[in-house]
C-alpha cells in the first residue's frame, strides 16, 4: 500500500469514528428500534453535506477522489469536529507537500540544547515529529527518568508512557496522560500515513500494551498539549506542573516541551531541591528557611 493508500484509510476509519458518535435525533431524524449502525447511516451524513450516497461512500471506502474545501468545511460541521480533528480532516483529505526537514530528524543545533540548559529547574525535552526525545535537560532527567541511558525507542515519549514502569508509576493521572500521548501518536501517524518507522512503532505497542490495543480503533487525535501534570516523585513528593510547547518557524517537526511548576504542591522549592540531589529532609529544610524569609 503506498503513502497515498494509507493516507486514504486513515480518513476513511476517521470519518467512521466520527459517523459512530452522532446520533440521529441531533438532527431530527427517527431513531428506528432496529437501528443497526452506531450513529448515522452513510446515507443520512450524505443528505446532510449535501452530496451523494456514492460519493461519499467511496469518501469512506478510501478512494480517489476530489474534495474541496468547501465540503470538507460542511463535512466537518455536520461531523461537529472541534478545531483539532477538523484541521486533521483537512491534512488527511489532502496531498500533503513534503518539506526538506522530514528528510532529517535530527535538530542539528547546540543551541537547542542551552536553551534546555538554561532553563535551569524547568523540566524541558526537545521532541521530533516522530515524538522522540532527541535533548533534554537535566530537570527532565530527575523528573521523568534518566533519558540518557535509554535506547532510542525508550526515548519515544509514546513507548515511555506506556511502557516505562517507573514514569508510568510516577504519573498521577496515568491514564489521562497516556490517551493524550496516543492521540498525539494517531495526528502524527496519520500525517505520515504508510512511513515505515510510525508502522513498526504503532505495531510494537499494539503487541507490547493492552491498553493501547484497546484505545486505539477509537482514533483519538490530539495536536496540542497545554494540560497539567501531576507527578509522585519517589523523593520531594508531588509535583505539579503545566505543559506549554514552542515551535520554531523553521523548524516546525521540533517542539520544545516544557513543564513550568504550578503553585500548588510548592512545586518550584520542590525542583529546586531535586536540582541539588536532595530528598525529603533538604525539602523541609528549605521550606523553613523560605517561609523565615517572608
Amino acid at each position: 500500500m503506498t503513502q497515498t493508500e494509507r493516507r486514504r484509510a486513515e480518513l476513511a476509519d476517521f470519518l467512521k469514528t466520527r459517523r459512530a458518535r452522532l446520533r440521529p435525533e441531533q438532527f431530527g431524524l427517527p431513531d428506528f428500534p432496529r437501528r443497526r449502525t452506531q450513529g448515522l447511516r452513510r446515507e443520512e451524513l450524505a443528505q446532510l453535506v449535501g452530496v451523494g450516497v456514492s460519493w461519499y461512500t467511496w469518501l469512506e471506502q478510501g478512494r480517489a477522489i476530489q474534495v474541496s474545501d468547501d465540503l470538507l468545511s460542511r463535512l466537518a460541521d455536520i461531523l461537529q469536529l472541534n478545531w483539532e480533528e477538523r484541521s486533521h480532516l483537512f491534512i488527511l483529505a489532502q496531498d500533503p507537500v513534503k518539506q526538506p526537514w522530514e528528510e532529517d530528524t535530527e535538530p542539528g543545533n547546540t543551541t537547542y540544547q542551552a536553551i534546555l540548559d538554561g532553563l535551569g529547574i524547568y523540566p524541558a525535552i526537545l521532541i521530533d515529529r516522530r515524538l522522540n526525545a532527541v535533548a533534554w535537560n537535566e530537570s527532565a532527567s530527575r523528573v521523568l527518568g534518566n533519558f540518557a541511558s535509554n535506547c532510542e525507542r525508550e526515548r519515544n515519549m509514546v513507548w515511555c508512557i506506556f511502557m516505562n514502569a517507573t514514569l508510568r508509576e510516577r504519573l498521577v493521572h496515568w491514564e489521562r496522560v497516556a490517551r493524550l500521548s496516543l492521540a498525539f501518536l494517531r495526528a502524527k501517524s496519520d500525517q505520515y500515513a504508510g512511513e515505515i518507522w510510525f508502522t513498526d512503532l504503532i505495531a510494537d505497542l499494539r503487541q507490547a500494551s493492552p491498553e493501547f490495543r484497546s484505545w486505539w480503533p477509537k482514533h483519538e487525535i490530539r495536536l496540542t498539549c497545554h494540560d497539567h501534570y501531576e507527578i509522585d516523585h519517589p523523593l520531594v513528593g508531588r509535583l505539579m506542573l503545566q505543559a506549554s510547547n514552542l515551535v520554531e518557524p523553521s523548524r516546525p517537526d521540533l517542539r520544545l516541551a516544557v513543564l513550568t511548576p504550578l503553585p500548588q504542591e510548592d512545586t518550584a522549592t520542590r525542583l529546586a531541591v531535586l536540582m541539588t540531589g536532595g530528598g525529603p529532609s533538604d525539602l523541609v529544610v528549605l521550606q523553613k528557611k523560605l517561609s523565615s524569609s517572608k
